[in-house]
């Protein structure tokens, strides 16, 4: 299958074209020609494979048949969890939009509103942004999204993750009723699906891969190894295997931080990417990542969410996940575009039942080594999380001393509790992280 067989116009293919894509990836295939007709989707793709192009390709193509060049209001928003995320979907809105008479934006929080506000004004055709700087724009009567025609929500599981729910529901409001709606989602857990039901009229459900699958291209393995030793081990790895760019997962900024810190002294060079981090300081880190100048980026899920770096060849969990759909996130960030990936799981005496529970999801018994001199605590506690303690919580004891992190208590559309706990922060959630 083309790209021309899809219907996509002649601006577009051009774009595309540009790019140096020629066959659309599955969830392309699939989303495209849905959208194109006009009806609501509801989408299940793992980070990489491609589905923003998925959504931005048919919805600036919609946008373009019908152009709106004296007045431009606000015909499409694009809702994102992350500011890394947003700035990515707006790049690929603007590359595809190269050869269209439509406009774009992009807002979110951690960097002054002025500019954003300004450019809005002049009219745009396309938003992409987060949640709290959208609310907190429209709420100082600086854009109105009264004439919205296409909503896309993406990333709806880690929306849900982090708390969004009222903001959602808050944005909801402030469109028409009349508009297409499409939503994309890593997985199709009951509360994405329930979230879809009030959003979504009669959608066309589609999938890239089966849900909560890992791609067949990234070798997976644990290492079972004593807690104490886990920074020597990972250290060891990357300098005896000479690794130039690894992606290595932490649970907190603090431990995010203190990883950086011994990884350094060892001659490794590393940064750090989390909520803590001003966007310059994390765009930073994300470019000399890329660059090659630093060869580690340890990151928290959240501050992870979105980042766009290709052909990543090694992603490693330091801490593997308490919330077993991440490692489907965290490792799908290698083995992509056909390229083979690895993804290994340092994996200590507490975080039994964890790996317990990752396996169970994904269908498979990941391989396991110990290294000598690295041996698992054989008097290290494997107690299971205690009964009635929320899943979404870390146990008190692996949390280190002083770490502000906001734990991800609480589901976010199903929880009461929760929802109360996030109703008066989320607005800003996404300028924090």
């Amino acid at each position: 299958m083309s790209f021309q067989s899809l219907g996509l116009s002649e601006a577009l293919l051009k774009a595309i074209s540009k790019k140096g894509y020629t066959t659309p990836s599955p969830i392309q295939q699939k989303a495209i020609p849905p959208v194109l007709a006009g009806h609501d989707v509801l989408a299940s793709a793992q980070t990489g494979t491609g589905k923003t192009a998925g959504f931005t390709l048919p919805l600036l193509h919609i946008l373009s048949e019908n152009p709106k060049e004296k007045y431009r209001p606000i015909r499409a928003l694009i809702l994102t969890p992350t500011r890394e995320l947003a700035a990515q979907v707006y790049a690929n809105v603007k590359e595809y939009s190269e050869f269209l008479n439509l406009r774009s934006a992009v807002i979110f929080g951690g960097v002054n509103q002025k500019p954003q506000a300004a450019t809005i004004r002049q009219g745009i055709d396309v938003l992409v942004a987060t949640p709290g700087r959208l609310i907190d724009l429209e709420s100082q009567g600086l854009l109105s999204l009264k004439r919205v025609e296409i909503f896309v929500l993406d990333e709806a599981d880690r929306m849900l993750d982090m708390g969004f729910l009222r903001d959602i529901e808050r944005v909801m409001k402030l469109m028409p009723d009349k508009r297409q709606n499409l939503m994309f989602s890593a997985t199709f857990s009951k509360d994405i699906r329930k979230l879809a039901n009030g959003i979504l009229n009669r959608p066309v459900q589609v999938e890239a891969t089966p849900e909560n699958t890992t791609v067949d291209a990234i070798t997976q393995k644990v290492y079972r190894v004593a807690k104490a030793k886990k920074t020597d081990l990972i250290i060891k790895l990357i300098t005896d295997g000479n690794w130039k760019q690894v992606l290595v997962f932490n649970r907190t900024k603090h431990g995010a931080n203190k990883l950086v810190e011994k990884m350094i002294k060892a001659g490794i060079k590393a940064a750090a990417i989390h909520g803590n981090k001003s966007q310059g300081a994390r765009t930073k880190a994300l470019a000399g990542f890329k660059s090659g100048s630093i060869s580690v980026l340890v990151a928290t899920d959240i501050a992870a969410r979105g980042l766009d770096i290709p052909l990543l060849p090694h992603v490693i969990n330091f801490e593997i996940p308490n919330i077993s759909e991440d490692y489907v996130h965290r490792i799908g960030r290698t083995g992509r575009a056909g390229a083979n990936g690895e993804a290994i799981s340092l994996v200590s005496a507490d975080e039994t039942t964890f790996l317990r529970d990752i396996q169970k999801l994904i269908g498979m018994k990941l391989p396991v080594e110990i290294m000598e001199g690295f041996e698992p605590d054989p008097n290290a506690s494997t107690a299971p999380i205690k009964p009635g303690q929320n899943r979404r919580q870390q146990p008190k004891s692996s949390k280190p001393k002083g770490d502000k992190s906001k734990s991800r208590g609480g589901n976010a559309s199903s929880n009461s509790g929760g929802r109360n706990r996030t109703k008066s922060k989320s607005r800003n959630s996404d300028s924090r992280r």
